[in-house]
Parts: C-alpha cells; sequence; structure tokens
C-alpha cells in the first residue's frame, strides 16, 4: 500500500508545498482550479492522478504559489507569471533529484505543460493535457474575471500589503499580454513542439474547446480522446485508461 509523503521546498522566498505516492518513473501531476491550484483538489477531480497512477508511478503533486487554501507562499510575479510557475515546479523537481518526468496537468495545468515543453524540452517525455483552460473570443476577460473573483478578493484579504496594481498587473500578463490560445505559449511553439501529447476536451468557459482542437491539430506528436467523455462511467474508464498506457508507452 502506496503512503503518501508531504514536504516543502524553499527558494529564494518561495516555499511549495509537495506530495509524492508510489514508485516508479516520475509523474508530476497539476491540479485543476485556476490559480487556485492545489493538492486538496485532487479528490473531486475527474481524474484523480494520485491514486488513478500511484500503482505504476512515482506521482508528485504541488500547491502552486500562493493558491487559496494551498501552502505554497511566494511574491506575486507580476512580470512574467508563467516563467515563475515553471521556475517553481523545475526546481521542485531539481529538489527531488528528478530529470526526466512526465506530465499530468488539469485546467491551467495545460498551460504550465506547453510552459515546461518549452523551457525544458528535454525533461518533459509526455504530457496528458485534460481539460485546459484557453482564450475565448467572444468572452475574452473569462480568466481575468474568474481570477479576480476566484483568487485576489481572498489573497488580498491575506495580503493586504500587496497593491491591486500587482495584481491587476499579474493578471495581465498571465491572460492579456498573450491574449490568444492557451496563454502561456504561442501557436508558433506549438507547431514546433516534438513532445507527445494527449489532450482530453472539455466545453466549459474556462476550458474551450477550439483551445483542445487547437492543441491537438498544431503540435505534431498530439493525439486526442472523444469528447464528451466523462459520461456515461464506461467511457470514462476507457479515456483514463488510455491516458494511462500513453503514459506507461512514453515512460524512459
Amino acid at each position: 500500500m502506496s503512503s503518501v509523503k508531504t514536504g516543502f521546498y524553499e527558494k529564494d522566498g518561495v516555499r511549495l508545498r509537495y506530495q509524492e505516492v508510489g514508485s516508479g518513473f516520475p509523474l508530476l501531476a497539476i491540479p485543476g482550479g485556476g490559480l487556485n491550484s492545489r493538492i486538496v483538489n485532487w479528490p473531486n477531480a475527474v481524474i484523480n492522478m494520485m491514486e488513478e497512477a500511484k500503482a505504476e508511478f512515482r506521482v508528485i503533486t504541488m500547491d502552486q504559489r500562493n493558491a487559496t487554501n494551498g501552502e505554497s507562499t511566494g511574491p506575486v510575479p507580476a512580470d512574467k507569471p508563467w516563467d515563475a510557475f515553471a521556475n517553481d515546479q523545475l526546481a521542485l523537481m531539481d529538489h527531488l533529484g528528478v530529470r526526466q518526468f512526465l506530465f499530468f496537468g488539469n485546467c491551467i495545468g495545460g498551460s504550465f505543460a506547453l510552459k515546461l515543453m518549452e523551457r525544458a524540452p528535454d525533461r518533459i517525455v509526455g504530457a496528458v493535457i485534460s481539460q485546459p483552460i484557453g482564450f475565448r473570443p467572444e468572452d475574452p476577460e473569462v480568466m481575468v474575471n474568474h481570477s479576480r473573483v476566484g483568487w485576489a478578493k481572498e489573497f488580498r484579504e491575506r495580503k493586504p500589503e500587496v497593491p491591486m496594481a500587482i495584481i491587476e498587473t499579474y493578471l495581465q500578463n498571465l491572460f492579456r499580454a498573450r491574449s490568444d490560445f492557451v496563454f502561456s505559449v504561442s501557436r508558433d511553439f506549438a507547431r514546433n513542439c516534438q513532445t507527445p501529447i494527449l489532450v482530453l476536451p472539455d466545453d466549459t468557459p474556462a476550458h474551450a474547446y477550439q483551445t483542445c482542437v487547437d492543441i491537438a491539430s498544431l503540435a505534431p506528436n498530439a493525439e486526442v480522446t472523444v469528447y464528451p467523455w466523462k459520461e456515461p462511467p464506461e467511457l470514462k474508464a476507457r479515456t483514463i485508461d488510455r491516458v494511462c498506457k500513453f503514459l506507461k508507452a512514453h515512460a524512459r
């Protein structure tokens, strides 16, 4: 029976809480929740990778920096937020002695995945992008508005010393500076990305179906599941099985 190990890693004013379970090839699994991506979200996730993958992988997960009710903290990286998240994730894997790893990212985790592929293409050997966030031209402010209500309000209550101007710059550089596609990387990068990718589509205000189609169409080594896939239970089970087979096929 696998036991869960919880730890903290600190560097340059950033404190990251992480958990590990299982053994085998490393898999960094990032839960959904937008800027509130945190470990406690897993039990309610459509796919709980901490449970589904622990029998065959060393599953590593973490609270993202400054997530509400998470335990990872640090400065608000207003100027280059996507790089800061990638730095946190890579620093944690370095701390754990992991060079190459698989990636499972739900929701905002899809944008994290592509940023990691851009920053460290030799380290990510395969990625599952599940229900990714993406730009909606018919509702261009959906991610900014969601983050203001769902994250910024509570963060300011905890950290009133952080000026609202910093928060606005942060959200600007997350979701408006590159107001297209997945926000964190360009379509040109996706066209040239050689990392194997499996896309699990969704279609909600924050999870644009067209973004899923675009990732699967642009990335040369991408494949995509059927949509919808969460119901009935038999189809969801087959989708989870496909995810696990994809990950095993690309473990080195």
